[in-house]
């Protein structure tokens, strides 16, 4: 397990914790077809029925010809046992689809040997909104209960049963009432938003002095830099309320 926090070693917090981890793990087929095409997963069930998973997903993309190339290369996964295609709508299972983008909403059954979801729960960790996957990482959000120590050996032990490599890039120490607000604005960001700000969080963009300037965040990300602060912008003003400032 890799972390950027010395935290992981600090007192329990009472109010519980929640996380934000970036994983890696072998045979995925989300990440398998995210990584071979320009298109996106959003992940709001997964159930284990008759020892197979069953995953509720939406498939989104810039253009429906990714959106397919997603769909054809899930079909043909060796990690993959049926895709059943169900109706395209604006809210699914929880999941509001991505405005604006091209979409297709997915039944998607594989073995439970290939999935990272039932380690994690059993572990205690559990999902505060939707699992987002793109270019090849899966992106989570999870509360726990515990002191941060025996989270990190819980994350180790995850990481040694799946063979995977979890990255912890926040960690929220707060009461139930101020998580769950939190959670709330969180999930108002666009994916491309919230992209934006985890990138600019993780560069140390917010640090002080300021560790990258908004102009090489545009660059990274293949965006024009007043595109990148407007971003922002929108991100500070959802989180924070209207206050953000252009910065560079």
């Amino acid at each position: 397990m890799d972390t950027d926090s010395s935290d992981m070693t600090a007192a329990p917090s009472s109010g519980g914790l929640q996380l934000t981890l970036e994983l890696e793990h072998p045979d995925c087929w989300m990440r398998e077809v995210t990584a071979a095409t320009a298109a996106r997963l959003l992940v709001n069930a997964a159930y284990l029925v008759d020892g197979k998973v069953k995953a509720h997903v939406v498939a989104y993309a810039e253009s429906a010809a990714a959106v397919e190339a997603l769909v054809a290369a899930t079909r043909a996964s060796d990690h993959t046992h049926a895709v059943t295609e169900m109706d395209t709508r604006r809210s699914f299972g929880g999941i509001s689809a991505p405005v604006n983008k091209a979409t297709r909403t997915l039944l998607v059954e594989y073995g439970p040997e290939e999935s990272i979801h039932d380690a994690l729960v059993s572990h205690g960790f559990m999902n505060q909104e939707p699992i987002r996957i793109r270019d090849g990482t899966e992106y989570w959000t999870v509360a726990i209960d515990e002191s941060r120590a025996t989270i990190q050996e819980k994350l180790d032990a995850v990481c040694a049963q799946k063979d995977a490599t979890i990255t912890v890039t926040q960690i929220t120490s707060a009461t139930t009432g101020s998580r769950e607000r939190d959670g709330l604005a969180v999930r108002q960001l666009s994916d491309r938003q919230r992209e934006v700000f985890e990138l600019a969080r993780k560069r140390g963009y917010y640090d002080y002095p300021r560790a990258v300037s908004g102009s090489e965040l545009a660059d990274e990300l293949g965006i024009a830099k007043t595109t990148f602060h407007e971003h922002l912008r929108k991100v500070e003003a959802t989180l924070l309320g209207p206050s953000g400032t252009d910065r560079d």
